[in-house]
Protein backbone atom coordinates (compact mmCIF):
# COMPACT_ATOMS: atom_id res chain seq x y z
CA UNK A 1 0.00 0.00 0.00
CA UNK A 2 1.13 3.31 -1.11
CA UNK A 3 -0.99 5.68 1.67
CA UNK A 4 -3.11 4.64 3.97
CA UNK A 5 -6.19 6.58 4.00
CA UNK A 6 -7.90 7.43 7.57
CA UNK A 7 -11.74 7.55 7.84
CA UNK A 8 -13.25 8.98 11.06
CA UNK A 9 -16.28 8.01 13.08
CA UNK A 10 -19.15 8.88 11.16
CA UNK A 11 -17.14 9.33 8.10
CA UNK A 12 -16.12 7.81 4.80
CA UNK A 13 -13.52 7.73 2.09
CA UNK A 14 -12.81 6.72 -1.41
CA UNK A 15 -9.39 5.54 -2.87
CA UNK A 16 -7.40 4.21 -5.88
CA UNK A 17 -4.82 1.29 -5.56
CA UNK A 18 -2.07 1.46 -4.54
CA UNK A 19 -3.87 3.42 -1.82
CA UNK A 20 -5.32 1.66 1.36
CA UNK A 21 -8.11 2.80 3.76
CA UNK A 22 -8.50 2.48 7.76
CA UNK A 23 -10.65 3.01 10.60
CA UNK A 24 -9.67 2.55 14.35
CA UNK A 25 -12.10 2.01 17.13
CA UNK A 26 -15.20 0.10 15.52
CA UNK A 27 -17.19 -1.04 18.85
CA UNK A 28 -20.51 -0.81 17.77
CA UNK A 29 -20.20 0.54 14.28
CA UNK A 30 -19.53 -1.02 11.24
CA UNK A 31 -17.15 -0.58 8.84
CA UNK A 32 -17.77 -1.40 5.29
CA UNK A 33 -15.73 -1.68 2.55
CA UNK A 34 -16.91 -1.24 -0.99
CA UNK A 35 -14.80 -2.09 -4.06
CA UNK A 36 -14.52 -3.24 -7.76
CA UNK A 37 -11.45 -5.74 -7.62
CA UNK A 38 -11.02 -5.14 -11.29
CA UNK A 39 -10.91 -1.12 -11.28
CA UNK A 40 -9.37 -1.08 -7.73
CA UNK A 41 -11.45 1.78 -6.55
CA UNK A 42 -12.49 1.39 -2.66
CA UNK A 43 -14.76 2.94 0.03
CA UNK A 44 -14.82 2.91 3.59
CA UNK A 45 -17.59 3.83 5.71
CA UNK A 46 -17.69 4.11 9.29
CA UNK A 47 -21.40 3.74 10.11
CA UNK A 48 -22.68 4.67 13.89
CA UNK A 49 -26.25 3.87 13.79
CA UNK A 50 -28.66 1.77 11.78
CA UNK A 51 -31.49 4.22 10.51
CA UNK A 52 -31.53 8.35 9.89
CA UNK A 53 -34.82 8.48 10.33
CA UNK A 54 -35.15 7.40 13.83
CA UNK A 55 -32.77 10.74 14.95
CA UNK A 56 -33.97 14.46 14.37
CA UNK A 57 -29.83 15.51 13.84
CA UNK A 58 -29.26 13.69 10.65
CA UNK A 59 -27.64 15.60 8.21
CA UNK A 60 -24.19 13.55 7.90
CA UNK A 61 -24.89 10.79 5.94
CA UNK A 62 -21.87 8.90 7.26
CA UNK A 63 -23.04 7.77 10.34
CA UNK A 64 -26.07 5.89 9.27
CA UNK A 65 -26.39 2.74 7.81
CA UNK A 66 -28.73 3.45 5.26
CA UNK A 67 -27.65 6.85 4.07
CA UNK A 68 -23.79 5.64 4.35
CA UNK A 69 -23.94 2.94 2.30
CA UNK A 70 -25.87 4.57 -0.24
CA UNK A 71 -23.71 7.79 -0.64
CA UNK A 72 -20.13 5.16 -0.28
CA UNK A 73 -21.74 3.50 -3.56
CA UNK A 74 -22.39 6.89 -5.15
CA UNK A 75 -19.01 7.89 -4.27
CA UNK A 76 -16.92 4.55 -5.75
CA UNK A 77 -19.43 4.68 -8.81
CA UNK A 78 -18.03 8.14 -9.39
CA UNK A 79 -14.68 7.36 -8.99
CA UNK A 80 -14.80 4.89 -11.64
CA UNK A 81 -15.95 1.60 -9.67
CA UNK A 82 -18.05 -1.10 -12.06
CA UNK A 83 -21.39 -1.15 -10.76
CA UNK A 84 -21.78 -4.63 -11.61
CA UNK A 85 -18.67 -5.96 -10.03
CA UNK A 86 -18.98 -4.76 -6.68
CA UNK A 87 -18.50 -6.44 -3.41
CA UNK A 88 -18.08 -5.89 0.03
CA UNK A 89 -16.55 -6.63 3.33
CA UNK A 90 -17.65 -5.44 7.01
CA UNK A 91 -16.21 -5.80 10.81
CA UNK A 92 -17.88 -3.87 13.45
CA UNK A 93 -21.26 -4.74 15.60
CA UNK A 94 -19.70 -5.35 18.78
CA UNK A 95 -21.84 -5.34 22.45
CA UNK A 96 -19.31 -3.03 23.98
CA UNK A 97 -22.11 -2.14 26.79
CA UNK A 98 -24.08 -4.08 28.54
CA UNK A 99 -27.87 -2.74 29.46
CA UNK A 100 -29.71 -3.88 32.28
CA UNK A 101 -33.51 -4.09 31.86
CA UNK A 102 -36.54 -2.21 29.59
CA UNK A 103 -35.55 -1.16 26.11
CA UNK A 104 -32.78 1.29 25.11
CA UNK A 105 -31.99 3.08 22.17
CA UNK A 106 -28.21 2.13 22.56
CA UNK A 107 -29.49 -1.85 23.07
CA UNK A 108 -28.41 -3.92 20.92
CA UNK A 109 -27.30 -1.19 18.90
CA UNK A 110 -23.76 -3.18 17.12
CA UNK A 111 -26.26 -6.24 16.39
CA UNK A 112 -28.68 -3.31 14.94
CA UNK A 113 -25.83 -1.65 12.84
CA UNK A 114 -24.57 -4.72 11.21
CA UNK A 115 -28.23 -6.32 10.48
CA UNK A 116 -28.79 -2.69 8.86
CA UNK A 117 -26.15 -2.78 6.49
CA UNK A 118 -26.21 -6.12 5.17
CA UNK A 119 -29.50 -5.10 3.98
CA UNK A 120 -28.78 -1.68 2.82
CA UNK A 121 -25.78 -3.90 0.86
CA UNK A 122 -28.03 -6.51 -0.12
CA UNK A 123 -30.70 -4.48 -1.42
CA UNK A 124 -28.49 -2.83 -3.81
CA UNK A 125 -27.12 -6.89 -4.66
CA UNK A 126 -23.66 -6.14 -2.88
CA UNK A 127 -22.27 -9.43 -1.86
CA UNK A 128 -20.45 -9.40 1.30
CA UNK A 129 -17.48 -11.94 0.82
CA UNK A 130 -16.19 -11.46 4.81
CA UNK A 131 -17.73 -10.31 7.91
CA UNK A 132 -16.45 -10.46 11.32
CA UNK A 133 -19.42 -9.01 13.46
CA UNK A 134 -20.57 -9.38 16.93
CA UNK A 135 -18.82 -10.36 20.13
CA UNK A 136 -17.78 -7.80 22.44
CA UNK A 137 -14.35 -6.34 21.35
CA UNK A 138 -13.51 -3.62 19.75
CA UNK A 139 -11.70 -3.60 16.78
CA UNK A 140 -9.45 -1.42 13.92
CA UNK A 141 -9.52 -2.47 10.29
CA UNK A 142 -7.25 -1.81 7.34
CA UNK A 143 -8.01 -2.34 3.19
CA UNK A 144 -5.57 -3.20 0.84
CA UNK A 145 -7.27 -2.07 -2.90
CA UNK A 146 -4.79 -4.22 -4.32
CA UNK A 147 -5.18 -7.34 -3.10
CA UNK A 148 -8.82 -6.53 -1.70
CA UNK A 149 -7.42 -7.77 1.79
CA UNK A 150 -9.26 -6.95 5.17
CA UNK A 151 -7.01 -7.05 8.18
CA UNK A 152 -8.84 -6.93 11.27
CA UNK A 153 -6.77 -6.42 14.49
CA UNK A 154 -8.47 -6.38 18.02
CA UNK A 155 -6.61 -6.49 21.51
CA UNK A 156 -5.29 -9.71 22.63
CA UNK A 157 -6.43 -11.46 19.64
CA UNK A 158 -4.51 -12.29 16.65
CA UNK A 159 -4.15 -10.08 13.33
CA UNK A 160 -7.33 -11.87 10.71
CA UNK A 161 -7.07 -11.05 7.50
CA UNK A 162 -10.48 -11.48 5.45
Amino acid sequence: MSEIIKVGMADMKVCNAPDGLTTLGLGSCIGAVIYDPVSKVSGMVHVMLPDSKAIKENSNKAKFADTGIEELLDMVIKAGADRKKLVAKIAGGAQMFAFSGGTNEFNKIGERNAKAVKEMLGGYNIPILAEETGGNIGRTIIFDSVTGDLTIKAVGKPVKVV
